[in-house]
């Protein structure tokens, strides 16, 4: 036998044609090429609009409506150019105030708009935007899936691609409804406002994009870009506290500072918005040079290998384990929350103690108390409101495990369903306890005085945040596939609660919350009945939902 190596090369005959020289690679073929990395963009593009045609929407709606009923609610607080002047010389005047808004630039009902929600609308979006890139890349990869899909024609890129467009036309959809609706105050100052707000979101969703190249856990990059977020909140407020005119050098490290010192409706920069597009094309970059280096479901901070012998023992403590991050984010965060708000509270009280308006809107919010006690209680009932989103996420991750394919190998063994998604929902209704008595502690450091009513407070706030934790197992237990849309629910209550006092919305409106049936407290009278309600309420919906769910099919996409 010849060996193969030795055979020689066929002669072609005659009647052969002479085969023609390999033609070049193409820019599709190569593998570094431009147009091969981006191949399936569209696809993904469409999926990934698809995935979140609940979720984005209401982000987009939550954050637009609470900046588009500012006006109006401004206008029946101050009336008048004097009343908005002195509004704007109290405000920055005062370090505090300065630090949890920012400064106030001009006594316009568009400029004031524009500080009084520029800040938490910019928060929202960059929320949105992080928790959007992540989900489209290194969720994607965690789970396996992004693993089938780039075994067909995608190119190594388009996942990031498609990713950052989605977050891209989520924010270009907030831009046009905050310039559309504010157009009445000042094209050019509605067209600044959007297009900063915009510009907010798509820097954190680069940031994000780093990120989920850098490490390997969904959970630890949302963690991250996270604390990259509260970072930036953090160099905002220092930098306005210290100075009445957004100039501080810590102010200028945010990109929240750069919204302010837009300073749309108020003789507008715009070449402050070159920032926002410099740092996302910068970071942007970075994200793209890193994709490229890096094999599908590896990153750069590998995660640290277990335990050669296995720690937990049940399934309450792997759920612990996968939580306990997201805990502490959250447990920092109110407790720091309440130091703020309770140190404001006095200076506040102080401050709308001469204006009708808006002591209304705070009764309304706290109660017909002493004005102080209705300021506590509103901002309490608003930590309450956050806390709805912190349960639903809780709960939802259940969602996660299972859709992952997680929880089937897990649910294969001795663990029943009841058991494992205990420990997750511990976790969850538990959590929210917690944060919220960390949030009365924070405010009573803050306040100093009524230490015990002040945790009273907090913790009736529980009863609602658990019926709509309850609302999030049954959507999982009975219909997985919709799971999302219990951040449906969590953005109409935040948003009732949030918008509607200021709107004077009637009473069967804010009734639709389960926020709306508690107790104002303190300087409220406690009544037990809607809270013993709203408690056995959420108990039947959390029971519906795990007799469902141990009825049903473990989903696994």
């Amino acid at each position: 036998m010849t060996a193969v190596g030795n055979t020689p090369a066929s002669t072609p005959s005659a009647s052969t044609p002479p085969s023609s020289p390999p033609s070049p690679p193409s820019a599709f073929a190569r593998r570094d090429g431009g147009t091969r990395q981006l191949a399936g963009t569209g696809v993904l593009l469409r999926f990934a609009l698809r995935r979140d045609r609940v979720m984005v929407p209401v982000w987009v709606a939550v954050t637009g409506l609470m900046v588009l009923s500012m006006p109006n609610s401004l206008r029946g607080l101050y009336g008048t150019a004097a009343e908005r002047a002195d509004l704007m010389r109290q405000m920055n005047a005062n370090s505090s105030l300065r630090a949890l808004v920012g400064p106030v630039f001009d006594d316009s009902l568009g400029a004031l708009t524009a500080w009084r929600v520029g800040v938490y609308a910019g928060l929202l979006a960059a929320v949105m935007s992080l928790l959007v890139v992540i989900r489209h890349t290194r969720d994607e990869e965690e789970s396996g899936r992004l693993e089938v899909v780039a075994s067909g024609m995608v190119g190594h890129r388009a996942p990031l691609t498609a990713a950052l467009l989605t977050a891209a036309l989520a924010n270009g959809a907030l831009a046009l409804l905050v310039t559309g609706g504010l157009a009445g105050q000042g094209a050019a100052g509605a067209l600044a406002f959007g297009l900063g707000i915009a510009g907010v979101g798509m820097v954190f969703a680069t940031t994000a994009a780093v990120i989920a190249q850098l490490t390997e856990s969904a959970r630890l990059a949302r963690g991250l870009t996270a604390g990259v977020l509260g970072a930036a909140f953090v160099l905002r407020a220092a930098g306005d506290a210290s100075t009445n005119d957004g100039s501080s050098f810590l102010t200028w490290l945010s990109p929240l500072g750069w919204l302010e010192n837009e300073r749309s409706f108020a003789d507008e920069r715009w070449w402050v918005l070159l920032l926002f597009v410099g740092a996302a094309l910068v970071q942007g970059a970075v994200a793209y040079a890193l994709a490229g280096r890096r094999d599908v479901g590896m990153s750069f901070l590998p995660t640290r290998p277990g335990p050669a012998t296995g720690r937990l023992a049940t399934a309450g403590a792997l759920a612990w384990r996968l939580q306990r991050g997201s805990v502490l984010g959250w447990s920092i965060g109110f407790f720091l929350a309440g130091v703020v708000y309770g140190g404001l509270t006095e200076g506040a009280a102080d401050l709308v103690a001469d204006n009708e308006g808006a002591r209304q809107i705070f009764e309304r919010m706290g109660g017909r108390s002493g004005l102080t006690d209705a300021f506590l209680a509103s901002m309490i009932g608003m930590l309450g409101l956050i806390a709805a989103l912190y349960v639903v996420g809780a709960v939802l991750r259940l969602h996660g495990e299972e859709t992952s394919g997680r929880a089937e190998p897990l649910l294969a063994n001795a663990v029943g369903r009841l058991r494992w998604a205990a420990g997750h929902l511990t976790v969850a209704f538990a959590g929210s306890v917690w944060i919220m008595l960390l949030a009365g502690v924070g405010f009573a450091l803050g306040y100093g005085k009524e230490v015990g009513p002040i945790l009273g407070a907090c913790l009736v706030q529980v009863a609602g945040v658990w019926v709509v934790g309850g609302v999030a197992v049954l959507v999982h237990g009975l219909a997985p596939r919709a799971a999302m849309a219990a951040w449906g629910l969590a953005g109409a209550v935040l948003l009732i609660g949030w918008i509607g006092p200021a709107l004077d919305a009637p009473q069967a409106v804010l009734d639709l919350s389960p926020f709306g049936h508690l107790p104002k407290l303190p300087g409220g009278e406690m009544r037990w009945t809607p809270v013993l309600t709203l408690i056995g309420l959420a108990v039947v919906l959390v029971a519906t939902g795990l007799a469902g769910l141990r009825r049903r099919d473990v989903v696994v996409s």
